[in-house]
């Protein structure tokens, strides 16, 4: 992110158009595939806990990260973002008191930054308590899962795009990404969406025997559609300006149509080759959450100084991702993994290690 030209905490001097333009690709459907993802999650975890319970989880799990992220560990990306743009020539230590003035980012130094995330996740499982309610009812339940067999058929597979779709030709253009929760109707209706389809398609196994034998159809529909994007918007880098009703259902559509595709896709690819246990899947599935908390800050933090050198931007961005890769597995396994307090106040489940 330091090497494109939209904004961000920290930036190069100069920035390239390939990293533009594969940044474009990935936001589309990277937070997508996560709010999926963490739907399933919620229905795995109604599956052996009461409504109280999951909820009481999640607060542990969501809420407290995200109060440690805010207050211990997103501060330094304001800090090296003030440094960087001239607002503060200080110290970290004669900075880090802003934090607790309480005055909302940009004005004042308390930002969640990247664990916007986590505040929809948080808010979304509230929210849809009444749902997962329902659902414990057994004669509801026994309802859903008789629709099982509907997703034998790839044609119900798509179903969701046109849903995808309408989000976007009402909200896109009106309500552009914020990650601010209270006015970002686009993001929070796509994003609770997506959610919500995980719960519900979580524990039907016709949905993922599908995915998993037509995942190449799915992923080529999904390239398909992203060179379609790029052919007609993403290479202009005034896409997110659609100013006319026809380029609105245009990119609306084929854009739900990559993400969807593209997030069915990579289901069918992980049922079929990472449907396994293995030490080094249950340690990166234990690690992802602490990874996601603190990744960013190291990327700020090394990026600073990265930016400062004089070095091309490919050998930038390689040293860039070698020296955050090793800082955080180092800290993860050092810092975070054995020790009980970081466990907690990252959204692990506490346990003792030697």
């Amino acid at each position: 992110m330091p090497f494109v030209q939209f904004n961000w905490e920290i930036k190069n001097a100069t920035s390239s158009d390939f990293l533009d333009r594969l940044i474009i690709f990935l936001h589309q459907w990277r937070l997508p595939l996560l709010f999926f993802i963490a739907g399933i999650g919620a229905n795995f975890s109604l599956t052996k806990r009461s409504l109280s319970r999951f909820y009481g989880e999640r607060f542990v799990r969501l809420f407290i990260p995200l109060l440690f992220a805010m207050f211990f560990t997103i501060p330094l990306q304001v800090y090296y973002e003030w440094l960087q743009k001239g607002i503060i020539k200080m110290s970290y230590l004669t900075f880090y008191p802003k934090v607790w003035e309480l005055i909302p980012y940009p004005e004042g130094a308390l930002t969640w930054s990247h664990m916007w995330f986590v505040v929809y996740l948080f808010v979304f499982t509230i929210l849809l308590l009444p749902i997962f309610a329902l659902f414990k009812f057994n004669f509801i339940q026994q309802l859903k899962l008789k629709a099982d067999g509907l997703f034998k058929s790839p044609l119900a597979l798509i179903l969701p795009i046109f849903l995808f779709a309408s989000i976007y030709f009402y909200f896109y253009n009106d309500w552009p990404e914020q990650g601010s929760l209270l006015d970002d109707w686009f993001v929070f209706n796509f994003s609770i969406s997506l959610f919500l389809l995980g719960y519900l398609l979580g524990d039907l196994p016709s949905f993922f025997t599908t995915a998993e034998r037509y995942r190449s159809n799915f992923l080529i529909t999904a390239l398909m559609a992203a060179a379609l994007q790029y052919i007609f918007f993403w290479e202009h880098l005034e896409w997110r300006k659609l100013t006319s009703s026809t380029d609105i259902y245009q990119y609306g559509f084929i854009n739900s149509v990559m993400i969807w595709c593209l997030i069915v896709a990579i289901l069918g690819y992980a049922k079929k080759y990472l449907n396994f246990n293995h030490p080094v899947l249950v340690y990166l599935n234990e690690a992802v959450f602490p990874f996601y908390i603190i990744h960013q800050t190291i990327i700020v933090a090394i990026g600073y100084y990265i930016t400062k050198l004089d070095w091309p931007i490919i050998l930038k961005l390689v040293v860039l991702i070698i020296l955050t890769s090793l800082a955080m597995f180092t800290i993860y396994q050092y810092l975070i993994r054995k020790f009980k307090l970081t466990r907690f106040l990252l959204g692990m489940k506490i346990k003792n290690y030697r």
